[in-house]
């Protein structure tokens, strides 16, 4: 009876198993993607969004993502968009590595309150309403509440909708977006 390890092989050790891989020593380099034509050349971009919800290992798998080629060229641009926390996170000591690998840091201000009440009108009009839906007072506390900031601006308005539905009004008034911000920002 023969042995294993007498029999010979007509393959590599590797390709005996659909579910072992290559070693990574014998892995073949892979080729660099080039365009094949000019009007290809454009740069891919890698977005995302949330980023501050990633934690320090998986922003670390993107520092190594952006490290290739020793910073020569890079095969793609990264935008990490999120709120102020991912500065903060980045910031820290363990990410120092992508913190220097950022080229352009932007942050978004709120908008002021002209653009509050563009921003409201604006969304009522896509709706199929002309008229004014929400009051002076109540655009203003909207935006006084957010910040100006478009998320907290969206929260407070359908809580407002709400609010003003549950009244029985047609009008959104100071009144019933005072009840949708004791209802956004209300202690649990």
């Amino acid at each position: 009876m023969e042995s294993a390890a007498s029999t010979p092989r007509s393959s590599p050790p590797w390709a005996e198993s659909p579910n072992r891989t290559r070693p990574r020593s014998s892995r073949r380099p892979t080729t660099r993607w080039r365009p094949s034509s000019p009007s290809a050349a454009r740069t891919p971009v890698l977005i995302l969004d949330e980023a501050h919800l990633l934690a320090h290992d998986q922003l670390e798998s993107v520092r190594m993502l952006t490290n290739h080629d020793m910073d020569s060229t890079s095969p793609f641009a990264t935008l990490l968009i999120g709120q102020p926390t991912l500065r903060r996170k980045i910031k820290l000591g363990v990410l120092a590595a992508l913190d220097q690998r950022i080229g352009i840091r932007y942050h978004m201000a709120g908008m002021t309150l002209g653009e509050t009440v563009s921003y409201l009108s604006h969304h009522v009009s896509l709706a199929g309403r002309a008229d004014p839906l929400f009051t002076e007072d109540s655009a203003a506390l909207i935006h006084t509440t957010s910040r100006g900031y478009p998320r907290a601006i969206n929260n407070l308005a359908i809580q407002a909708l709400l609010a003003t539905f549950a009244a029985d009004k047609t009008i959104v008034d100071e009144a019933s977006t005072r009840a949708a911000v004791n209802e956004v920002i209300a202690p649990e």
